[in-house]
Order: structure tokens, then C-alpha cells, then sequence
């Protein structure tokens, strides 16, 4: 997963507005107490950052897998 595939990620689950307050504010115990987006500038994975952000905000596992890929070009 890429930075703006895990942006895209938030934005289909929280919709735009609380997908930024969900990354910029909740710290995240699994992420060293860090927010999703200080852990990302820190290095850690997206794909790791989404997982984690899924658990703590209790997303449905049928939603974690594969979603923030783009639309398949036609």
C-alpha cells in the first residue's frame, strides 16, 4: 500500500472531513502512541498505519483488505 492509497483508504471509510481529524488526532497504541500521520512521516508502513487505524476504530476485517487501490484503468 502507498501513501496515497492509504489516503484514499480514509477517505472511503471515514469520508474526507473525519478521515483527516482520524488521522491527525486519535493516537493509536499499536503505532508507538503516535498518530497515523506521525507514524507515516516516521516510516512506518501504510499498509501497517491502515491495519492499525482499522483495529482501533473497529472496521469490519471484509473492509480492510484491499481497499484504496485505484480504479482499474478501462
Amino acid at each position: 500500500m502507498r501513501k496515497s492509497e492509504l489516503s484514499r483508504a480514509v477517505a472511503d471509510e471515514f469520508g474526507e472531513a473525519y478521515g483527516r481529524v482520524v488521522t491527525r488526532d486519535l493516537v493509536i497504541a499499536e503505532l508507538g502512541d503516535r498518530t497515523a500521520d506521525e507514524a507515516v512521516a516516521q516510516g512506518v508502513p501504510p499498509r501497517d498505519v491502515w491495519l492499525a487505524l482499522c483495529a482501533a476504530e473497529g472496521v469490519p476485517v471484509a473492509r480492510r483488505h484491499g481497499v484504496g487501490l485505484p480504479e482499474p484503468r478501462r
